[in-house]
């Protein structure tokens, strides 16, 4: 059994960290980012829905977390300018970052290739591959400074194993797990951020239910199933992994299973 799959994190495990999310509005972003601050982390909210990112706000201050902070941003609109301003605003008000998770999730609709239009591929390219590794850029002054600094990409399965009508979002989900490659190779050693590619299989999210609207839910793994390997990658019990790609595949008894690039 592998360490993450089990892995129990002390209340403190991530105090005095400072965690950004995109895609913190809902779903996989949303039971992470809770979890980082019910163990200590001041979490950087981000996302395109305000509202949104105002609900998972205040739900963190009511459960006694660390103040966070939300910034709302369309990632399919992010410019070079947005990212900077980013860093500067972290800089300016927390004066570190020891992590970030990458949940954010461009999709569309499945449909064959000849219904597909070039500005949803563009979109769906922007907020799964180009603004990661913009943000990323940017951040990775602030990332160098943390003693033990972590990024992780939230893969999708069909970015490794693609398939008719997934189209557009398969495509740059394979982009995604090519940057978590390139990034981990150009960043293997310390000061710079450990990074790792986590993929999931089915979740019971809102992204599983626009793919699969007629899909009996209940068997699936719920959010929470996610968290032990979410807390074990940006804290300090992953300090060892570097380049990584991880699935989960919840039909398999061995759950995680890494693979070696």
């Amino acid at each position: 059994m592998h360490a993450w799959q089990d892995f129990h994190a002390p209340a403190d495990y991530l105090k005095d960290r400072v965690i950004l999310v995109t895609g913190a509005g809902q779903g996989l972003g949303e039971a992470a980012a809770k979890a980082f601050a019910a163990h200590g982390a001041t979490v950087i909210l981000v996302g395109r829905n305000e509202k949104k990112l105002g609900k998972v706000y205040d739900a963190i201050e009511a459960a006694g977390g660390p103040k966070p902070a939300a910034i709302p941003l369309d990632l399919a609109k992010l410019t070079d300018q947005d990212c900077v301003n980013l860093a500067n605003l972290i800089w300016k008000e927390f004066d570190r970052l020891d992590g970030i998770l990458h949940c954010a999730n461009g999709f569309n609709h499945l449909s064959p290739l000849v219904n597909q239009k070039l500005e949803e591929w563009v979109d769906m390219y922007r907020i799964n591959v180009a603004a990661p590794f913009a943000i990323n850029r940017a951040c990775l002054p602030l990332l160098k400074r943390a003693d033990d600094a972590s990024i992780l990409f939230v893969g999708e399965q069909h970015g490794l194993q693609p398939k008719a009508y997934w189209g557009g979002f398969a495509t740059t989900r394979a982009g995604q797990a090519a940057l978590a490659t390139i990034t981990a190779d150009e960043w293997d050693k310390p000061p710079f951020p450990r990074v790792n590619l986590l993929v999931p299989g089915p979740v019971r999210t809102p992204f599983r239910t626009k793919t699969h609207p007629a899909e009996h839910v209940d068997a699936l793994p719920l959010p929470a199933d996610m968290l032990p390997a979410f807390l074990y990658l940006l804290g300090p019990a992953g300090q060892a992994l570097r380049g990584q790609t991880l699935r989960f595949n919840p039909a398999d008894s061995a759950g995680f299973a890494p693979e070696h690039e």
